[in-house]
C-alpha cells in the first residue's frame, strides 16, 4: 500500500494536488483502498472511488482542471478490461444504428425532471455564448446569465447559418427541441429534427406544437428524406457519432444539402485526435461516444464540404457546466425528496463528478467547443462570419 500511495502522491505533486492538503483542490481520502483501484482501473477507479465516497475535494473542479493541465499520466496496470475497450474502439463501429439508442436510454432519458431544473428555461444542453456577460469564469454565478447565454448560442446559430423565412432546415439531433422552436418561431424557417431519446423526443413535440418542426425518434441514418433541405444545424451530436462514422456522418448531410446550402457543426473536440472516450465517462455518462478533433472533422469534411468558418469558445462550456451544477444543486433535495428510487446519493456523486470534472478539462483547454460553418463549395461566394 505504501509504494502505491506514494506512485499516486508523486503523479499528483506535479499537478499541485495535495494528499489531504489544506488547499480546497486537494484530495481528502477517506479510504486507502482509492490507491490501488485507481493503479487498477484508472479513471474508472478514479471515478468510481469518488462515486462511493472514498475520496473528496472542495472544488473538484480545479483539481480536475490542474490535472488536465499537466495531462497526468496512466499509471493503470495492464488490466485486460480496459485494454479491451480501446482496441474496440479502435476497431470496432461502437456507434451503429442499434447501439446509438444507447446513450438514449442511459443519458438523456434519465429523467426530464432532472434537466428541468438543472438547464436553462428552454432546455438547452449543449454550451451556451457567454459573450458580453461578464468573466467566463464567474459569469455563471449571476442569475438569468445561463439563459441569455443559451439565447445568444441558438441566435449565433441562425445567424451564422443565415437563416431567412420559408427555409427548410435539418437538425441531426434536436435534443428537447429548443433549436427548432426557436429558430422556427424567430426566423420562420420549418424544422425536421430527430434524436435517440424517447423522453427528448415527447418534450420536444410538446414544446414545438403549432410550429412547423416535425420530430422523429430516430437515429439520423434511420430517416428516408426524400427531400433537400437550406441548412442543416448539427448542435451537440458530433461527440456520439465516433470515428468510424465521421464521414459517412458528413457525406448524409451533405446529400441532403442544397448546392447552395450551409452546415454548422457545433461540437466538443479533443485537442487530440482518439479513437476512444474516457473509459469512466463511456461507462456512467455517455456510453459509445467520444469528441471529435478538428483535424478529424477536417479529413472526414474532404470531397463533401468547404470549412468556411471555425470558431472556439471552449471557455464558455467551464461557464455553462458551472452554471448547470449550481442550479443541480439548487435541485438536489427536492429530485431526491421527490424521486428517491431514481436520484441517490451515489447518483449525487456520479452527477457532480461528470458535471465538474468536464468544466475542469474545459478550463484547462483540453476540451473546446468548436463551431464549423460547412459549405458544399458549389457557389463562387466569400462567406462572412458572424460572432
Amino acid at each position: 500500500m505504501d509504494r502505491q500511495k506514494k506512485a499516486i502522491k508523486e503523479v499528483l505533486q506535479k499537478a499541485g494536488i495535495a494528499i489531504d492538503g489544506k488547499n480546497p483542490w486537494d484530495m481528502q481520502i477517506h479510504d486507502e483502498r482509492f490507491y490501488n483501484r485507481v493503479l487498477t482501473d484508472g479513471s474508472i477507479g478514479a471515478g468510481e472511488s469518488y462515486m462511493d465516497g472514498w475520496w473528496d475535494a472542495d472544488q473538484l473542479e480545479e483539481t480536475a482542471y490542474k490535472a488536465n493541465l499537466v495531462r497526468i499520466p496512466s499509471l493503470i496496470n495492464k488490466n485486460p478490461r480496459l485494454l479491451l475497450f480501446i482496441i474496440q474502439n479502435k476497431f470496432l463501429n461502437v456507434a451503429t444504428i442499434k447501439r446509438s439508442y444507447i446513450v438514449g436510454k442511459q443519458h438523456y432519458d434519465v429523467g426530464n425532471e432532472l434537466y428541468e431544473r438543472m438547464l436553462d428555461h428552454e432546455l438547452n444542453y449543449t454550451c451556451g455564448y457567454w459573450k458580453d456577460l461578464g468573466d467566463p469564469l464567474t459569469a455563471w454565478k449571476k442569475k438569468d446569465n445561463l439563459d441569455k447565454a443559451q439565447i445568444a448560442k441558438m441566435d449565433l446559430v441562425c445567424r451564422k447559418l443565415k437563416l431567412k423565412k420559408g427555409m427548410k432546415v435539418f437538425e441531426t439531433g434536436c435534443g428537447f427541441g429548443n433549436f427548432a422552436r426557436f429558430a422556427a418561431a424567430n426566423y420562420g424557417v420549418s424544422v425536421v429534427g430527430c434524436t435517440v431519446s424517447g423522453e427528448q423526443a415527447r418534450k420536444a413535440r410538446e414544446r414545438c406544437k403549432g410550429l412547423p418542426v416535425k420530430i422523429y425518434h430516430k437515429d439520423y441514418r434511420e430517416l428516408n428524406l426524400n427531400e433537400k433541405f437550406d441548412r442543416v444545424a448539427s448542435i451537440g451530436i458530433m461527440e456520439h457519432i465516433t470515428h468510424k462514422n465521421y464521414d459517412n456522418y458528413l457525406k448524409i448531410t451533405s446529400d441532403v444539402l442544397k448546392d447552395d446550402g450551409l452546415m454548422l457543426l457545433h461540437t466538443i473536440a479533443g485537442d487530440l485526435s482518439v479513437t476512444a472516450g474516457d473509459p469512466w465517462s463511456d461507462k456512467y455518462i455517455f456510453p459509445n461516444s467520444h469528441p471529435p478533433s478538428l483535424a478529424q472533422i477536417a479529413k472526414a469534411s474532404e470531397g463533401k464540404f468547404i470549412i468556411e468558418d471555425v470558431q472556439n469558445f471552449g471557455l464558455y462550456y467551464y461557464t455553462t457546466l458551472m452554471s448547470w451544477m449550481q442550479n443541480f444543486d439548487k435541485s438536489w433535495k427536492y429530485l431526491s425528496k421527490n424521486y428517491p428510487e431514481k436520484y441517490d446519493e451515489r447518483f449525487y456523486r456520479m452527477w457532480k463528478f461528470y458535471l465538474l470534472s468536464f468544466a475542469g478539462a474545459f478550463k484547462a483547454r483540453t476540451l473546446s467547443l468548436m463551431q464549423v460553418v460547412l459549405s458544399k463549395g458549389k457557389e463562387p461566394i466569400v462567406y462572412e462570419a458572424v460572432r
